[in-house]
C-alpha cells in the first residue's frame, strides 16, 4: 500500500512491480525518474545563460555537457505519456463500465486543457493579461485523454492499430502544408508546431502538436494489460525486455539506414562525436518515429528491470511518481519565482523584469553557467520533495475522495 511504501527507506524495500490492484510502484517510479529529469530542463531553460540564445543540439556550437543536458530530457515526455495510457487502463478496472471509464478519462482530458491555458501557461510566463497560451504535454495528455474516452469503446486490436497507425505513421503527414486559416490552426495543433497569431495581441505557442501523442498514448493503454492484477510478473517483464531491445534495435536500423521515419536525416561528420550529436538529434516536434523509437525501447527495458530495483533513492521517486500532477503544476511556479528573485538578487530590477520581451519576462543577459543549472536544479528538488511526501500520504489518507484523482 501507498502509506507503507512511503515508510520504507531500507534497500531491502523493493520496488515492486504490482503493489495492489492500483497502484505500481515500478510505474510510479518511472514517472518519478522522468519527472526529476524534467526539472532538469525546465531549469535550464530559466536559469541557463545561453538558454535563449543557443540551440543545445547545435553540434557547431554545443557542448558536450550541454548537448547530453537536453538531450537526457527527450525521454521525459514519451515515457510520461505511454505511462498516462496504462494508468488510464488501471482507471478502467476501478470503474463500473466502460462508459463510466469514458466520463472519467473525458473529465480528466478537459480538466488537463483547462490547467495547461489557465495555470500552468500563467506559472510559466506570470503575465495576467494572458496574452499567450503555451500548450506543452499536459494540453498535449490532456487532447490524448480525450481522443481515448472514444477509443475505450472499441475492441482493443482496434485500439492498437489505432495506436501504431498513429506513431508511426504521421511522419508521412510532414510535407502536408496547411495555410488557409482556420484549417492552418487546426492542422498546427494536429501536427505542425509554432507560434499561432489568431489576434496582433494574442499568440498560441503551439509545443506539442497531438496526433502522435494521442497514438502513443493508445499504445499505452493497449499495454496497461500487463499490469490487470494477477498478470504474471516474469511474463510481464519479458514481454517489455523484448518490446524496448525490439524498439531501440529498429531505431538503430531506421536511424543508419534513412529508410523512414524522420527528415532530420543522420549524416556522418568530420568528427566522432559530432556524428554521434547528428545520430541522436531526432525530431522532437512533433516526435518523429525514430524520436519515439529511440526513447521509448530504454523506457521499456527500465519499466521491466525497475521491478527488483532495491535502494533509498527509488523510494523517492516513487512517492514523487505518485503526485505527477501536483510536481508538474508546483515545479513551474518554483522555477519561475525562484529566477525572479535570483536576478533581483543579481542586481536586476523589477522595471527590467516588467519590461524584459523574453521568455518568462526574465531580463537580457540574466543567466548562469550550466554547472550552476545542476545546482539550482538540485535545490529545486530538495525543496519540492518534502511537499510530494506530504501530498502523497494526504492522498492516501483520503484515497476515496473522488476530487483527489484529478490531482
Amino acid at each position: 500500500m501507498i502509506t507503507a511504501s512511503l515508510k520504507k527507506s531500507t534497500l531491502a524495500a523493493p520496488v515492486t512491480g504490482l503493489e495492489n490492484a492500483t497502484r505500481i510502484s515500478s510505474i510510479d517510479f518511472l514517472r518519478g525518474l522522468v519527472m526529476v529529469i524534467m526539472v532538469l530542463d525546465h531549469v535550464r531553460a530559466f536559469f541557463h545563460v545561453d538558454a535563449h540564445i543557443q540551440d543545445p543540439m547545435n553540434m557547431d556550437t554545443t557542448t558536450p555537457a550541454l548537448f547530453f543536458t537536453r538531450w537526457i530530457t527527450h525521454f521525459c515526455a514519451p515515457t510520461f505519456v505511454f505511462i498516462s495510457g496504462i494508468s488510464a487502463y488501471k482507471a478502467g478496472e476501478k470503474s463500473r463500465s466502460t462508459k463510466e471509464l469514458s466520463l472519467f478519462l473525458l473529465s480528466r482530458g478537459l480538466w488537463l486543457m483547462f490547467l495547461e491555458i489557465t495555470i500552468i501557461t500563467f506559472g510559466l510566463t506570470f503575465d495576467i493579461y494572458y496574452r499567450m497560451f503555451v500548450l506543452q504535454v499536459i494540453w498535449a495528455i490532456g487532447v490524448s485523454m480525450v481522443v481515448l474516452a472514444g477509443l475505450v469503446f472499441l475492441p482493443r486490436a482496434a485500439i492498437l492499430t489505432f495506436g501504431v497507425l498513429l506513431v508511426i505513421g504521421h511522419n508521412l503527414l510532414d510535407s502536408v502544408q496547411v495555410t488557409t486559416a482556420p484549417l492552418n490552426y487546426l492542422w498546427s495543433a494536429l501536427h505542425v508546431p509554432g507560434m499561432l497569431h489568431p489576434d496582433p495581441d494574442f499568440m498560441v505557442f503551439l509545443v506539442y502538436p497531438v496526433l502522435p501523442w494521442i497514438g502513443l498514448m493508445a499504445l499505452g493503454f493497449y499495454a496497461g494489460k500487463l499490469y490487470q492484477f494477477g498478470f504474471d510478473a516474469r511474463l510481464r517483464r519479458r514481454i517489455l525486455i523484448m518490446a524496448g531491445l525490439g524498439c531501440m534495435a529498429l531505431f538503430l536500423l531506421l536511424r543508419f539506414t534513412q529508410a523512414y521515419g524522420d527528415n532530420q536525416e543522420f549524416e556522418s561528420q568530420s568528427a566522432i562525436w559530432k556524428s554521434v550529436y547528428d545520430f541522436l538529434n531526432t525530431t522532437k516536434y512533433p516526435p518523429s518515429f525514430h524520436f519515439l523509437l529511440m526513447t521509448l525501447g530504454p523506457a521499456l527495458l527500465l519499466l521491466a528491470l525497475s521491478e527488483n530495483f532495491r535502494f533509498k533513492v527509488a523510494v523517492v521517486l516513487v512517492t514523487i511518481g505518485r503526485v505527477p500532477l501536483f510536481f508538474y503544476v508546483l515545479h513551474i511556479y518554483l522555477i519561475h519565482a525562484l529566477a525572479y528573485f535570483t536576478a533581483l538578487a543579481s542586481g536586476y530590477t523589477w522595471h527590467d523584469i516588467q519590461t524584459s520581451q523574453n521568455f518568462g519576462s526574465l531580463p537580457a543577459g540574466f543567466g548562469y553557467s550550466l554547472g550552476s543549472v545542476y545546482v539550482f536544479w538540485a535545490l529545486v528538488l530538495l525543496l519540492l520533495y518534502p511537499l510530494c511526501k506530504w501530498f502523497a500520504k494526504y492522498k492516501a489518507r483520503h484515497r476515496n475522495n473522488p476530487f483527489l484523482s484529478y490531482l
